[in-house]
């Protein structure tokens, strides 16, 4: 499922900005296609993103824990090598928190254009979907 070494990256999206994607599960599976690990980084606790994630149906490579963004982000590319490093987020402040960490910025509208996702607010999985993606789980 990941592209060629031209198009291995490390995807992160800023919770906010998956709040405002209509199907993060689709987009979590879509972005796995051009992207080597994907995961959320957020302030927030972790019970808040572990929570948004299960709820969704999200599989995350990586997440921000309890630590502020800017640091998650730098351990994120000590921690998984690719050549590219893009952060989703969703205004002025994760841009320049993206530049101050080394990676690419993309406003998550810009995102959802480019890439065909639908933005609105967050929908859980359909039942029947939910239950034809579990099963991988014990």
């Amino acid at each position: 499922m990941h592209g060629d070494s031209d198009g291995e990256m490390t995807l992160a999206f800023d919770l906010d900005a998956l709040r405002q994607l209509a199907h993060p599960d689709a987009v979590f599976t879509d972005a796995r296609q051009w992207s080597e690990y994907v995961g959320i980084v957020s302030e927030e606790p972790t019970y808040v993103v572990t929570n948004f994630a299960r709820k969704h149906r999200v599989r995350q490579d990586f997440f921000s824990g309890p630590r502020g963004r800017i640091e998650s982000l730098e351990n994120v590319m000590d921690q998984f090598e690719t050549p590219r490093y893009v952060y989703v987020g969703t205004d002025d402040d994760a841009a320049t928190l993206a530049e101050e960490a080394g990676w690419e910025f993309l406003d998550v509208a810009d995102a959802a254009e480019a890439a065909e996702w639908e933005l609105g607010d967050p929908e859980p999985p359909a039942q029947a979907e939910q239950e034809e993606t579990r099963e991988d789980w014990p």
